[in-house]
C-alpha cells in the first residue's frame, strides 16, 4: 500500500516508523535468548543484533552500523520472531550487561532522528525505546537533545549536533550519561536503579548510525 510523504513525515516526528500503521500483534519474549555472555569490563565489544532490528533498519559494517528506510521492508518478508521490534524503529546490541563500567561511541553525523541508550534485555518489542520504564536514552530531534525514559524527556543543553558521541554506563552506580567525546567530558547524565541485564539500543528515523565498541573509557569521567 502506497504511503504519502506528508504520512511518512508525520510517523517519523512521532518516532514511529510508517509500517507500524498496521495491526498490532501481541507476541511475548521468552527468556531464553542468544545474546553474548554477560560482560564486566570497561572495554565492552558488540555487534547489532539483527533479530531485534525493525524492517525499517538494514544493517552495514559488520552488523556496527544501521541505515533507515522510511517505507522498509514488509513486515511479512523478515523472519517473524519474538526478538523484533514490530512497531518501532529499534535495534539492540548483542551484549548484555549486569554488572560494570562500560562505554562506546557513535558516529551520528549522518541523522537529524536517533535515540542512543541502554535497554532491558526482555523490554517489550511492542514499545520504543525512551518510552517506558524498561529503556534509558539520548534523543536527538528537531536539532535538540533530551533525556528519555518512561516517556519523560529532559532537555539537554549542547551547543550544536557533534559527529561522534559516547555513552558511558556504570551499571551497578545506577548511571548513563551522553559524552563529549572532544573534551572529553560528560554533557548529561541520568540516575536509575538497574536490577535487570541491559543491552546497548538505538532508535533511528532517518540516514544512518555507526557504532564504536571495544574502547576504552576517557581520562577524566569520573
Amino acid at each position: 500500500m502506497a504511503v504519502s510523504h506528508r504520512a511518512a513525515r508525520l510517523c517519523l516526528l512521532l518516532g514511529r516508523t510508517v509500517t507500524s500503521l498496521s495491526a498490532r500483534r501481541t507476541v511475548s519474549v521468552p527468556e531464553r535468548r542468544c545474546y553474548v555472555s554477560t560482560s564486566t569490563c570497561s572495554n565492552l565489544q558488540f555487534k547489532l543484533d539483527e533479530r531485534t532490528a525493525h524492517s525499517s533498519l538494514d544493517l552495514f559494517k559488520k552488523d556496527t552500523g544501521i541505515i533507515y528506510r522510511i517505507l522498509g521492508l514488509d513486515p511479512s518478508k523478515v523472519q517473524d520472531n519474538p526478538e523484533r521490534f514490530r512497531d518501532w524503529a529499534v535495534v539492540f546490541g548483542d551484549e548484555k550487561i549486569s554488572s560494570g563500567r562500560h562505554y562506546w561511541e557513535v558516529t551520528v553525523k549522518k541523522s537529524q532522528e536517533f535515540r542512543l541508550g541502554v535497554a532491558e534485555v526482555l523490554m517489550s518489542r511492542d514499545d520504543c525505546v525512551g518510552t517506558d520504564s524498561s529503556s534509558w536514552v539520548f534523543s536527538y530531534a528537531q536539532r535538540k537533545w533530551f533525556a528519555m525514559t518512561s516517556n519523560k524527556m529532559v532537555p539537554v543543553t549542547i551547543v550544536g549536533k557533534p559527529d561522534r558521541v559516547g555513552i558511558l554506563l556504570d551499571y551497578d552506580a545506577g548511571l548513563l550519561a551522553l559524552v563529549d567525546i572532544e573534551k572529553p567530558r560528560i554533557i548529561h547524565s541520568v540516575r536509575a536503579k538497574f536490577k535487570v541485564p541491559l543491552c546497548p539500543a538505538f532508535g533511528l528515523w532517518d540516514g544512518e548510525l555507526l557504532t564504536h565498541s571495544g574502547l576504552e573509557e576517557p581520562d577524566g569521567l569520573k
